[in-house]
Parts: structure tokens; C-alpha cells; sequence
């Protein structure tokens, strides 16, 4: 695994606009020195799922993602058998009067992510809201985690030559086993404080002003604190700065195009109609 301490692994992140706070580094950090799965959870939008492209362009390595979903397999995470590719091999031979060969050769053996994890050395594994995943899943999951290898019975046992990065994520929409939890390190992400959410901004919306830039972060923060159906996340106040500050050099002026531009921080009718009666006392407004 990579050896980079804290600090140096606290600038490359923040060169590619990650800014993660000191918990969030030591996690990362341990996960590294370790080679221990880490397990972010937190809410949408607080940047679990961005950590894995991120560490991928620090460490020049491949990202593989595997997004979790209800019913999601082990065929459709590990590998599966091109069936039509047989098919069509078994067809072509009859008609030539040919040997129809291996039809279990590595040319038929399409390589989902877990597969293409083991085979790439090295590589970032994103194992995206693995709480969607069916608990039966999951267990498969933790042995996998174990040994980082793949039996594929047709043609050998194939193992890691370097273990991936490991990356998992959750909403929390439901608990994970104690088992997986044990296996990784875990970190919680929490919203991002005034300070660091205004570095965010400033990295990912050129031009920004710092009193712009001030006056939505507390606006944002000021949001979170009301009785929200779903709170925005980082990544909202970013999609909101850049419509706002689209709108004021379209002419508005800035208390007006943070009104105007809500619908890209608010996502939900009733959320909508909340903040809009809040928006004053909040700092939407000067």
C-alpha cells in the first residue's frame, strides 16, 4: 500500500479539491498503512462517493465502481459468461463442421468489477451504497474483503497480486452487519464547517468572491439548521453558487439570484417552501 503521511496526503487531496478535515485524513490515512476497507457514512452529498475518483488521481490508479442496488448478485459484481458470444461460437463451428473448442476460455469471461478489482493491482475500488445491497449480498461481500480472490470454476482461482484500495459508502437506509463494520475503518463524514465549506466553493467556483462566498455559506448552514425532509449537501451549495453567480453576471443581484437559483439546492417541494419562508433570516438576504 502507498506510504504518504497525513500532511503530504492532505495536499494532494486538496489539490484535486478534496478538502477533507483532520478525521477524515487519518481515516484515509490508516486505511492506506493498513490495507483495511474503509466505510464512509454520512449524508447525501457530503463527499463519500467523491474520496474514491479523488484517491485514484492521487495514487495514478485505476477506479473500478461498483454501484450497489436491491437484487444486486455476486454473477453481476464478480463475473459472468458471455452466453451469446458462446452461442455464436457453437453455431459458427457447425455451420464451418469445425471443433467447437473452449467455450470457457477467457474470451467469453466478461469481468464485472470484483474480477476487474483482483486483476487490476493496485487499483481504487468504489463500492457505492452497499446499504442498497440485500444483506445476503453483503455476507458474500465480507468474504470476499477476506482474501481478495475469485474462484472462477471453469479456469482457476485468481488472486490479487496487490490488494485495491477499498472504498465503501452508505446512507445508513439500513444497518450493515457488525461482521462487514469490523472488517473496515470507519469513518462518519459530517457537514463540512463554515471555514472549509468556503475553501470548497472557492476551488470549484472560480471567481467567487469572499463576501459571496461568505454570505451563501451561512445561508447553507443557516438551511441545514431548519426541519428539512433531505438537507443539501456539499455538493448542492456548490451547484448553487455556480447558478447564482450565472444569474448575477446575467444582471441579478446576488441576494435575488440565490432566490432564483434554489431549485438547485432544494430538491423537495416542502423543503422548497420552507426555506423560501426562511430565506430572510437565514442569509439568503441582505
Amino acid at each position: 500500500m502507498p506510504d504518504l503521511d497525513e500532511e503530504r496526503l492532505a495536499g494532494l487531496l486538496t489539490r484535486e479539491g478534496y478538502f477533507a478535515d483532520e478525521g477524515m485524513l487519518t481515516a484515509v490515512h490508516l486505511s492506506l498503512r493498513l490495507g483495511r476497507p474503509l466505510l464512509l457514512e454520512g449524508e447525501p452529498g457530503v463527499g463519500k462517493t467523491a474520496l474514491a475518483p479523488v484517491l485514484a488521481r492521487v495514487l495514478d490508479r485505476e477506479l473500478i465502481r461498483l454501484q450497489c442496488f436491491e437484487g444486486l448478485d455476486s454473477g453481476q459484481a464478480l463475473y459472468e459468461w458471455d452466453y451469446p458470444k458462446q452461442l455464436l461460437r457453437v453455431r459458427t463451428a457447425e455451420s464451418r463442421g469445425e471443433d467447437v473448442g473452449d467455450l470457457y476460455a477467457e474470451e467469453f469471461l466478461l469481468r464485472r468489477p470484483l474480477l476487474r478489482a483482483v486483476r487490476s493491482p493496485g487499483a481504487v475500488l468504489l463500492i457505492d451504497e452497499i446499504d442498497r445491497a440485500d444483506s445476503e449480498f453483503e455476507a458474500f461481500l465480507l468474504e470476499f474483503l477476506s482474501d481478495f480472490q475469485i474462484t472462477v470454476p471453469e479456469l482457476a482461482t485468481i488472486r490479487a497480486a496487490e490488494p485495491p484500495v477499498v472504498v465503501l459508502t452508505s446512507n445508513r437506509t439500513r444497518e450493515l452487519h457488525d461482521a462487514l463494520r469490523r472488517r473496515c475503518l470507519y469513518h462518519w463524514i459530517a457537514f463540512p464547517d463554515a471555514d472549509r465549506e468556503r475553501a470548497i466553493l472557492h476551488a470549484h467556483v472560480p471567481g467567487l468572491t469572499e463576501d459571496a462566498a461568505t454570505a451563501l455559506v451561512r445561508a447553507v448552514q443557516g438551511i441545514r439548521a431548519l426541519p428539512l425532509l433531505k438537507r443539501p449537501g456539499v455538493a448542492e451549495t456548490v451547484d448553487w453558487a455556480r447558478g447564482a453567480a450565472a444569474l448575477v453576471d446575467n444582471g441579478s443581484a446576488w441576494p435575488l439570484a440565490l432566490r432564483r437559483a434554489l431549485g438547485l439546492l432544494i430538491k423537495d417541494e416542502e423543503d422548497t417552501a420552507l426555506v423560501d419562508a426562511h430565506l430572510r433570516e437565514v442569509g439568503g438576504h441582505h
